[in-house]
Parts: C-alpha cells; sequence; structure tokens
C-alpha cells in the first residue's frame, strides 16, 4: 500500500543510486509549505488522485510514483528521499484518509506494502 511508498523512499535512502535519476527541477519546492497549507496539500492530493489538475511538480510526481514503488526509488535523488520519507510520514500520522485514499490508487492489492514493510520499520514509519 502507498504507506510503503513511504518505505521504499527509506529502501532507496540505504541504495546505491543508479546513473539514470529523475529530474531535480522541482528538489527546491518547500514541502513544509505544502503541507501546512490545505489548500495546497489537497490541489496535489487531488493532482495524485486523478481528480483535478496538476501543477508541474505534481505532474512529475504523478508521472514518477509508479516506477519508484517498482524500483525502491532508485532513481530518486538524496533530496527526493528525504521529501518523500517526511511527506509519507505526514500523511500516515496527521492526514490518514488522505494516506488510505492514495494507498487504494497506487497499491490496490498491497504488493508494494509487503515488500518495503521490514525497512519502513526499520525507519521508524509506522506501519
Amino acid at each position: 500500500m502507498l504507506l510503503y511508498l513511504a518505505a521504499l523512499v527509506v529502501v532507496a535512502l540505504a541504495a546505491p543510486q543508479p546513473q539514470e535519476q529523475y529530474t531535480n527541477k522541482y528538489d527546491n519546492v518547500d514541502l513544509d509549505q505544502i503541507l501546512n497549507n490545505e489548500r495546497l496539500l489537497s490541489g496535489y492530493f487531488k493532482c495524485l488522485l486523478d481528480k483535478g489538475p496538476c501543477t508541474p511538480d505534481g505532474a512529475e510526481l504523478k508521472k514518477n510514483i509508479p516506477d519508484a514503488l517498482t524500483n525502491g526509488c532508485g532513481k530518486c535523488t538524496k533530496h527526493q528521499q528525504e521529501g518523500s520519507e517526511k511527506i509519507i510520514k505526514f500523511l500516515i500520522d496527521k492526514k490518514p484518509d488522505m494516506w488510505k485514499e492514495l494507498e487504494g490508487k497506487y497499491d490496490p492489492e498491497g504488493i508494494y506494502a509487503k515488500k518495503y514493510e521490514e525497512e519502513a520499520k526499520k525507519r521508524g514509519v509506522k506501519v
């Protein structure tokens, strides 16, 4: 489940990085500003669920989530890995309903949840 998107990011922190990475064009987006603003957070959430328009960085994230889940965020920059872990912990702790919807879309069969469960626990991500 998407809870394990967090775990995949966490797994990637320990994994060696391949040469090919996702664009770092949006690495300077202020995640705290998004997480602490209901309007902004809701916009990204709707984008990821195909329920609203996407900003360019939201579209990039949405495009890369399936691949990142598959490869343990192996193409993520260190900044993206850290940011993903921060976002996932926030959603799990403070927005569990949003988290459940994201899990339903990106991991409906629980494949990634199971795959990344142990690493998530090691990193302190509530599973």
